[in-house]
């Protein structure tokens, strides 16, 4: 039994044993950290001065609208130059844009235009930054540790949602908002120095490279001739826009429906956070149902419902619990679905595949945005249980039409 759970615990944090994924772990934590800091800080600072659910919805509106725009050529872009040196650009850019904010709030405040301006430098960042630090972590890894080093990434980009939200509440609470921001930018150093630090052998020399336009076709219609990885793109993406918005519109949540406060707001993401680094670990510990997609497929209908009961429970002692299911559902979900494409997409589309999939990213902005802009209309409640009922609907539509995804195991 002893000699199992240790066979089993370096299963799960197998990845760990290559020095350039090592780097890039400890880069991701503490940078996203500050990420998420920075962004509880941010829909606090706005939702707190304005009291407005319309000014959220715009400020994640330009978040968003520049990812959608702009990923595609993000993805073109990771695949025709050096990944690792792309995603240094990238981190210093969303550096500078921190220290911007985080001055602004500190001497004198943030008028609106400038935290709209600050958040659609993100949504460029973001475009040009996931194509390229998610098609990287094949480069890292050997092709048998891939599940895991995706696994324990998303447990580690979960872990920073614990981690992150919980110092906002008290640092927002005890020194405000400013604080939060200038941390974030503190932690890029860390990142950049982390992708510094690693060691690839000569790069080979490249195909010459086809015009942008060419190429990003050229990865649209990969994914347009090969069925099942189409189908994957769809299940990415559609639930993206409806489930992933319940992170920010637990604000709504934290500040009109239980009235709890920052504090309280950070407590509700940790336990959302927590929720999905248990359902990384999982993964991690068990690569096969990582890579299986009937499995991704159940994670992704149990994510909706318990979204459903969320929403219609009055119960502030529940909401812990039900946040701690839904986290857990969406992070395996999101990860069985992100190890099953990059194990079936060869290297030379790899970016502009995983650009697509980014998309996801943007639907995240637009999808809370939309789910604020309803959520003023008729209220938080009722907004996050239309959405959980979409993603139902949606899971059970591809269970009964496309029976070849809860087939797939492995990538295959």
């Amino acid at each position: 039994m002893v000699r199992r759970s240790a066979s089993r615990i370096r299963t799960a944090f197998s990845a760990l044993s290559h020095r350039n994924y090592r780097l890039m772990w400890t880069g991701t934590l503490v940078s996203n950290t500050g990420d998420w800091m920075d962004q509880v800080a941010l829909n606090w600072l706005v939702v707190a001065t304005t009291g407005s659910p319309f000014q959220l919805a715009l400020v994640n509106l330009c978040r968003g609208l520049p990812i959608l725009l702009l990923v595609l050529v993000g993805g073109a872009m990771a695949d025709r130059l050096p990944r690792r040196r792309l995603m240094m650009l990238t981190q210093a850019v969303a550096m500078v844009l921190a220290i911007f904010l985080a001055a602004m709030v500190i001497w004198g405040g943030a008028p609106l235009w400038a935290i709209l301006t600050v958040a659609t430098g993100r949504g460029i960042f973001t475009a040009f930054n996931m194509p390229v630090r998610h098609s990287l972590i094949s480069e890292l890894v050997p092709r048998r540790d891939l599940p895991n080093a995706i696994a324990l990434h998303s447990m580690t980009v979960n872990l920073t949602k614990i981690i992150g939200p919980a110092l906002a509440g008290l640092i927002i609470a005890t020194l405000g908002t400013g604080v939060c921001f200038a941390l974030n930018a503190a932690s890029f150093v860390v990142v950049i120095g982390s992708l510094q630090a690693m060691r690839f052998p000569p790069e080979p020399i490249r195909a010459p490279s086809l015009p942008l336009g060419r190429s990003i076709a050229e990865g649209l219609s990969f994914v347009r001739g090969d069925r099942t990885v189409l189908m994957l793109v769809l299940i990415a993406l559609v639930p993206t826009f409806f489930g992933q918005p319940y992170l920010s519109i637990l604000t709504l949540f934290a500040h009109d429906v239980f009235q709890i406060g920052p504090e309280g707001l950070g407590l509700l993401m940790a336990f959302a956070a927590g929720g999905s680094v248990i359902g990384a670990l999982m993964l991690a510990s068990l690569p096969g149902i990582a890579a299986s997609g009937w499995w991704m497929m159940a994670f992704l209908i149990g994510f909706g419902a318990i979204l459903v009961v969320f929403a219609a429970s009055p119960y502030l002692a529940v909401a812990p619990v039900l946040l701690l299911a839904a986290g857990a559902f969406h992070i395996a979900y999101n990860a069985a679905n992100n190890t099953i494409l990059q194990m079936r997409v060869p290297n030379e589309v790899r970016g502009r595949v995983i650009s697509i999939l980014m998309l996801n990213r943007g639907l995240v902005q637009l999808g809370t945005a939309a789910s604020a802009g309803l959520a003023g209309l008729i209220g938080a409640r009722w907004a996050l249980g239309i959405n959980g009922l979409f993603i139902l609907v949606f899971g059970a539509l591809v269970l009964l039409r496309e029976r070849r995804i809860t087939r797939l195991n492995g990538g295959d």
